[in-house]
């Protein structure tokens, strides 16, 4: 089945390929598959069929025609988990930073759900094959807590849960600088990029979207904070945190390997350098998770620890 989008060369674009341009712009691109995209006509330019070496303009209109790869069966891999909680109906487990939730182009293999399927006798029911038992998902690089399904009932009652909003999920993140109000509400609307379809941003046309924090310690120019989220769109915490101009901390996509408060003195940007060696990914993680349990009708509530790259981070600012 076709998939179509559009993306608009954004104004202060440099001169560049067409080719080059969408492969590192769309997701999962590589520059062999939109050349051959472009030469089938699967890319427009201002609606003409162009050559992948068009030159790309500010304001031009690239219209893009994909044709979605069929899902492809989950197999089991022999992965270690750290299961906090298992039993008839569910599991919880602590997912590391790294691993993809569930298999999806590029990354068939090594994911979440590989490691569930060798590990249980059975998951629930997905009308994508490649996501049994996932109810909900973290991005690759955030790490914590998440709770799988297996069986179709305890799915479909979990299910209902995420959908009313009654689960009760806390993040806790790193961020640049320090934040003035100590807890607050971000609400602005998500929608994908339309200057880089692999990114998220607020669109005034996007869905609604809505973030509590609380800081919970300020260190120079890094704060840790705790973070609730009303909604659950995708990168919605890290897209949020950027537009407040208080990025996550070591995030490549939303600006947060980039020096952005503090004093700016040749000692604290050679501590910044140090600190972003020492977590390669955005500083988040799932830490707590409650629910009702779908068999026994029982309040669970889950809390783990951060993860090492997190805990070193924090250790060296308190020093």
């Amino acid at each position: 089945m076709p998939y179509q989008f559009e993306i608009v060369v954004p104004p202060s674009k440099k001169k560049e390929r067409l080719d080059v341009f969408l492969a590192n712009h769309v997701e999962n691109a590589t520059r062999t598959k939109v050349q051959r995209g472009i030469q089938e006509g699967s890319v427009l330019v201002d609606g003409n069929r162009v050559r992948p070496s068009h030159t790309v303009s500010p304001g031009e209109v690239i219209s893009v025609t994909l044709q979605k790869d069929p899902p492809q069966e989950a197999l089991a891999e022999n992965i270690p988990l750290d299961i906090v909680h298992e039993d008839d109906s569910l599991l919880v487990v602590n997912k590391p930073a790294g691993m993809v939730t569930h298999p999806a182009y590029g990354n068939y293999t090594g994911t979440l759900v590989n490691a569930l399927l060798y590990h249980c006798n059975s998951l629930s029911n997905s009308p994508d094959p490649t996501r049994p038992g996932i109810i909900h998902r973290l991005d690759k690089d955030t790490s914590g807590l998440m709770v799988v399904a297996k069986t179709d009932a305890a799915h479909a009652r979990l299910a209902k849960q995420f959908a009313v909003r009654t689960i009760s999920r806390e993040y806790w993140a790193i961020v640049w600088g320090k934040i003035k109000q100590s807890r607050g509400v971000i609400q602005a609307s998500l929608g994908r990029s339309r200057s880089d379809r692999k990114k998220m941003a607020v669109v005034p046309e996007g869905k609604n979207a809505i973030t509590e924090y609380a800081v919970l310690r300020s260190f120079d120019y890094l704060s840790l904070v705790k973070l609730r989220l009303q909604t659950g769109r995708t990168h919605q915490i890290r897209v949020h945190l950027a537009h407040f101009h208080h990025p996550v901390f070591g995030d490549p996509t939303y600006n947060g390997r980039s020096i952005i408060y503090g004093s700016g003195s040749n000692a604290q940007r050679m501590e910044v350098r140090r600190l972003l060696q020492k977590i390669s990914r955005q500083a988040l993680h799932a830490k707590t998770i409650g629910f009702i349990h779908p068999s026994t009708g029982e309040k669970m509530s889950f809390d783990s620890v951060l993860p090492s790259d997190m805990i070193d981070v924090l250790e060296t600012l308190q020093k």
